[in-house]
């Protein structure tokens, strides 16, 4: 099972439109999707994938000298080697032995996982959309980026509106909350729905102490990313009931088995298309406490890249049985979506929050600095009627001058 070649092919796989209302201001270069096929000198081919701009682990530069005429068997192991070179050697040897992948990573203890659909900050209305998008998608959940320049309060009350009232809730503060003081204030008011399932890293994973105050005091599980704090820290301070788990196979069966002995639950994180869907499948399939629903982000593009649709029912896909991972790339999409860059740019903006009593802010940074700029500037926590719009570039000399405005870490408040 030698490896006699490697090849790597980029796309531009565009976000559904909805989605793109908001992406394209954020993380437009999670468009792009790096194809990995793998060729053995038994004339089997393995196909995996990466998001270069998200994953993981990137495919280094030097790939080829590094695996072809090596023994692909002895390299399934190898993190280093990138996401989509992984999964391609899984999905090959798996072919050339006639069994599904999930058996070369340990034994199955379930035949279906369970995933969850993905949402960035939006306001209330894009929000609900996306939710009953979900349902329609045969989804059960849907973790949501909350972020503290939305009125929360009116987001989830639209969600569950349209929603059945099992459909369940997951909510990234990505570390915007702050502190355990702001934390514990908001996170109390949320406790009234009881389709919020879960909050993933409230204020900054360091913060031991204001993450064990917050966890004490609010009543709903606390998930925070493995290994930050220390995951001995994290286990003898008790600070979180369960972990956001995404690495390569051999690190992640590490973590899961410490996850299995302390009884703690996990949700996979392996952003990608229908290959890397399925990939966490398979993985979910042998990992006990891989319970929570697994986040692939694989409803933000329009293709999954596959010949058949990953089909949910109830909130599940079944673990393939075929050989190897057991999809077939879409070989027209390859075509359609094949691209020669590697990254996409958003364009030009500012962002607008407002308030009811009429104040405004504008922003000249980016929806990731955003992160640390608004909390840093004492604003309000998900305050009642307020919400964040971008303003886009329409060559007009208000918006020269708004942007200039903003520039250099400057804001620009006003009443308007």
């Amino acid at each position: 099972m030698k490896i006699t070649d490697i090849e790597l092919t980029y796309l531009d796989v565009p976000f559904t439109p909805h989605t793109n209302e908001h992406m394209q201001y954020w993380l437009p270069h999670w468009r792009i999707v790096q194809i990995c096929k793998i060729t053995l000198d038994n004339g089997v081919t393995g196909w995996g994938e990466t998001i270069p701009n998200y994953t993981w682990a990137t495919v280094p530069d030097d790939i080829a000298d590094r695996v072809v005429g090596r023994e692909a068997g002895g390299l399934l192991w190898e993190d280093s080697l990138g996401a989509g070179v992984q999964i391609a050697l899984f999905d090959a040897v798996g072919k050339t032995l006639n069994i599904p992948a999930y058996l070369l990573l340990g034994t199955k203890i379930r035949d279906w996982c369970p995933l969850s659909w993905w949402g960035m900050d939006m306001p209330p209305a894009d929000w609900a959309q996306q939710c009953k998008d979900a349902v329609k998608q045969g989804y059960m959940s849907s973790k949501l980026k909350a972020r503290t320049w939305y009125d929360l309060h009116a987001a989830i009350q639209a969600i569950i509106e349209d929603v059945p009232p099992q459909f369940k809730l997951d909510l990234d503060f990505n570390a915007t909350l702050a502190n355990a003081a702001n934390a514990v204030d908001f996170l109390k008011t949320l406790e009234r729905y009881e389709q919020i399932a879960m909050i993933e890293t409230p204020i900054p994973q360091d913060d031991v102490a204001g993450n064990k105050q917050i966890r004490q005091r609010i009543n709903r599980p606390i998930a925070m990313h493995y290994g930050s704090p220390p995951i001995l820290t994290t286990l003898h301070e008790d600070v979180a009931d369960g972990f956001v788990v995404c690495a390569g196979a051999y690190r992640l069966l590490k973590q899961a088995t410490v996850c299995e002995e302390a009884n703690k639950p996990f949700w996979l994180q392996m952003v990608g298309t229908g290959i890397t869907t399925t990939w966490a499948a398979h993985l979910g399939a042998v990992c006990v406490q891989a319970k929570w629903p697994a986040i692939t982000c694989m409803n933000i593009w329009e293709s999954e890249l596959i010949t058949e649709k990953i089909e949910l029912r109830g909130g599940f896909h079944r673990v393939p049985e075929t050989p190897g991972i057991g999809v077939e790339v879409d070989q027209t999409a390859m075509k359609k979506y094949s691209v020669d860059y590697t990254f996409v740019e958003p364009p030009r903006h500012v962002y607008r929050y407002s308030r009811l009593n009429s104040e405004v802010t504008y922003y000249g940074c980016s929806k990731q600095e955003l992160h640390s700029v608004y909390p840093e500037d004492a604003m309000p926590i998900c305050e009642t009627g307020s919400t964040l719009e971008v303003v886009s570039d329409d060559g007009s000399k208000t918006f020269k001058e708004l942007y200039g405005a903003v520039q250099d870490g400057s804001t620009l408040r006003r009443v308007e």
